[in-house]
């Protein structure tokens, strides 16, 4: 399923982050930014220790990243030639500016892409693993965001939502057929 936004295409599919064909994937990363599990822990292992490297570097740098901003490294042996890596909120139940901080990770994982002159960019589902954010919610709150940013324009030609299962991508699609254009 696909709907434009702007100039850019946003696309849903089914299947695996590492393996996507795209300029950057975007790690649902942890603040220390040394892997971890989930999607965290599947991008370093596929993309080998060059982005863990560039990790710890940058946390030398500045400190772990506060959730809702973002970094960005290389892509290491993943076929994405960057990782974006930002940190989504825990959820607490909604009440403690979730969506707010979910809506930042994405927009800022969409102006490193543009920043970094890329042109396509693939996104899993934020925060909805280890952190417990609820799908449906997560879905509206981050294709708002992505709509957001792109309608008022943007380089970019293809935003992906890459999605671990069918059930997730079946939300994902009511929440993107929700969304004018």
């Amino acid at each position: 399923m696909e709907k434009t936004f702007g100039n850019t295409r946003v696309t849903l599919v089914h299947g695996d982050l590492t393996r996507q064909d795209v300029d950057a994937v975007v790690n649902a990363a942890n603040s220390s930014l040394l892997g971890g599990g989930g999607v965290d822990g599947a991008i370093h292992r596929a993309g080998g220790p060059a982005i863990l490297e560039e990790c710890k570097a940058i946390v030398a740098r500045q400190g772990s990243l506060p959730p809702g901003r973002a970094v960005v490294t290389t892509g290491g042996r993943l076929p994405a030639r960057r990782v974006i890596h930002t940190v989504g909120p825990v959820w607490h139940g909604g009440a403690r500016g979730e969506a707010g901080v979910l809506r930042s990770a994405y927009q800022e994982s969409l102006g490193l892409a543009e920043a970094e002159g890329l042109r396509s960019v693939a996104f899993p589902s934020i925060s909805t693993g280890a952190y417990g954010y609820p799908v449906a919610e997560a879905a509206r709150v981050a294709l708002e965001a992505v709509a957001e940013r792109l309608r008022a324009g943007s380089p970019l030609a293809e935003v992906r939502f890459v999605l671990h299962t069918a059930a997730d991508r079946a939300v994902y699609e009511e929440a993107l057929e929700k969304l004018p254009a």
